[in-house]
C-alpha cells in the first residue's frame, strides 16, 4: 500500500489536516475513494457493526450512502497522540420518505506507519430534525472552506 501523507506521529497541524481530509472523502460519497485510506485489515466500529477489511468496509458504505440520502458531514478534530487522533462530527441526511437527520458522533482512529488508519470506533447518534433546521447548505460534495464548522455552528 502507497503512504497516505500526513504520516504519524501527528501534531495538531497535520491531525487537523488529516482530519480535513477525511472529511473530504467522506462527503464525495464516494465508497472506492473511502476505503483507499484503510489497511486491508482494517477493523471498525460503527453503531452496532463491526466490519472488517476492505470488502466489508467497502459494502458497509454502500449501504450507508444509499440509506443517508443528501448527506453532509463536517469533522473536527477532537485529540491527537502519536499515531491516535480523536475526531467529533456531525453530518446531516434524509431517508427514502424525506425525515431529514442530523447525527452526532465521535471517532477514534488509529494509524500505522504509513499513515493508514488500522481501527476506527465511532460511537453516532440521530436527531429527527425538519428541513428547515437543516445547518449544513453547500452543494453536495466537499465542504467549501469559507462554510463554518461545528464549533462555529454552535454544534
Amino acid at each position: 500500500m502507497q503512504p497516505k501523507p500526513p504520516l504519524p506521529p501527528f501534531t495538531i497541524e497535520s491531525a487537523t489536516q488529516k482530519v480535513r481530509m477525511a472529511e473530504d472523502a467522506w462527503n464525495s460519497r464516494d465508497p472506492d475513494r473511502v476505503v483507499q485510506v484503510y489497511t486491508e485489515d482494517t477493523k471498525w466500529r460503527n453503531r452496532a457493526e463491526f466490519p472488517v477489511g476492505h470488502a466489508e468496509v467497502h459494502a458497509f458504505l454502500q449501504r450507508k450512502w444509499a440509506q443517508e440520502l443528501d448527506y453532509r458531514l463536517i469533522k473536527e478534530l477532537w485529540a491527537v497522540t502519536d499515531n491516535r487522533i480523536a475526531v467529533r462530527f456531525a453530518y446531516e441526511w434524509h431517508n427514502q420518505a424525506g425525515q431529514w437527520f442530523r447525527s452526532y458522533g465521535n471517532e477514534n482512529w488509529e494509524f500505522n506507519e504509513l499513515g493508514l488508519m488500522q481501527r476506527r470506533f465511532a460511537s453516532i447518534n440521530d436527531l429527527a430534525i425538519a428541513e428547515s433546521e437543516c445547518l449544513f447548505h453547500w452543494p453536495l460534495g466537499r465542504r467549501p472552506d469559507e462554510h463554518a464548522g461545528l464549533s462555529e455552528l454552535g454544534l
